[in-house]
């Protein structure tokens, strides 16, 4: 690119922005390595690893038995050993059968070691619903994980994020989590090249506003930002927080954010009770209550299972409906 040239956009796709994340990953350090359930000749559950065992070869991406507990552990110990391991769980769900391995190792070893045993592991699993994938494929539980000190907990919604997380997670000594939502693999549009690294510690302001903060992340996003479209048409200046990392939390952005509008909604595809909304509700009420004039809403799932029947799970799930009516609930 010659002097005074814009860097291009070019286009892609949620998934193929994952795919070329782990693709740099893999050829900028030879110690990184990727392993799951079908990550290899399957291309991976979702699609994103697709073509790289190819390209990288069976030592580099391994296809591992359906044990979570098995693989996850064995990322644990290679990252021990000083490689830098990717380890794909499936879906969030299935992550459940790792939780020992997550919570009581790659959590805590750092602290029980007084600081001798990092654990410089990165997991990548799908999280969300919207797919008729049923009960046991189609939870949210990254706000469990965001229970736990020890590990980060990241949620990319955009196509930036989604590219450009990845590094800066395996450059952490600590074990990370990228959830990715399922419902976002396909959403499409252009992507310019890095310009800087991806901030793991705050959240973003991915659109201003002055009358109402609308708080999300991951694949709530996009019907937040569609939210913030409708107010707008209504003459209510919404401004949409991304919080891209639910561990560490960034309370000062929400609490800026809060300072501005004085008003807020939490859109949460989690369960309402015990949700990581209720988390920033919190928050919100324990650092920014004379700011506010009204009361917190939330937007949260509805609490059942995640049904399969599409018109059951649309039902089920927050949509931006939901995130209007709770606005004008706050501002009316």
């Amino acid at each position: 690119m010659g002097d005074g040239e814009r860097p291009q956009a070019a286009k892609t796709t949620y998934r193929e922005a994952m795919r070329e994340a782990l693709r740099d990953a893999l050829r900028a350090d030879d110690r990184v390595f990727l392993m799951g359930e079908d990550v290899g000749r399957y291309g991976g559950g979702f699609g994103v690893s697709l073509g790289l065992l190819e390209e990288f070869g069976p030592a580099r991406v391994r296809d591992t038995p359906l044990s979570e507990s098995a693989f996850v552990g064995a990322g644990i110990g290679a990252a021990l050993a000083g490689l830098r391991p990717i380890v794909e769980i499936m879906t969030v769900n299935f992550s459940l059968l790792a939780l020992d391995q997550i919570l009581n190792n790659a959590a805590t070893l750092l602290h029980m070691s007084g600081g001798q045993l990092a654990v410089p592991l990165v997991i990548r699993m799908t999280t969300g619903a919207g797919r008729q994938l049923g009960a046991q494929h189609s939870h949210s539980l990254e706000g469990w994980y965001a229970h736990i000190p020890g590990i980060r907990v990241l949620a990319p919604a955009t196509l930036e994020d989604a590219r450009h997380m990845l590094a800066p997670a395996l450059a952490a000594p600590d074990p990370v989590l990228i959830f990715e939502h399922g419902g976002l693999y396909n959403v499409s549009g252009e992507l310019l090249p890095a310009t800087a690294p991806v901030d793991l510690d705050h959240a973003a302001v991915r659109r201003p506003g002055t009358d109402i903060s609308l708080i999300t992340y991951g694949g709530s996003l996009p019907k937040t930002l569609a939210a913030a479209d409708e107010l707008a048409a209504a003459g209510i200046s919404a401004e949409v927080i991304d919080l891209r990392t639910l561990r560490p939390y960034d309370a000062r952005t929400v609490a800026a954010s809060v300072a501005r509008t004085h008003r807020a909604v939490v859109v949460d595809e989690a369960w309402r009770t015990g949700s990581f909304a209720a988390e920033v509700s919190a928050r919100i009420a324990e650092e920014s209550f004379y700011e506010l004039d009204a009361p917190v809403e939330r937007v949260c799932s509805a609490e059942v299972p995640m049904p399969y029947a599409r018109q059951m799970e649309e039902a089920a799930l927050p949509q931006t409906p939901d995130i209007v009516a709770a606005a004008h609930r706050a501002v009316d």
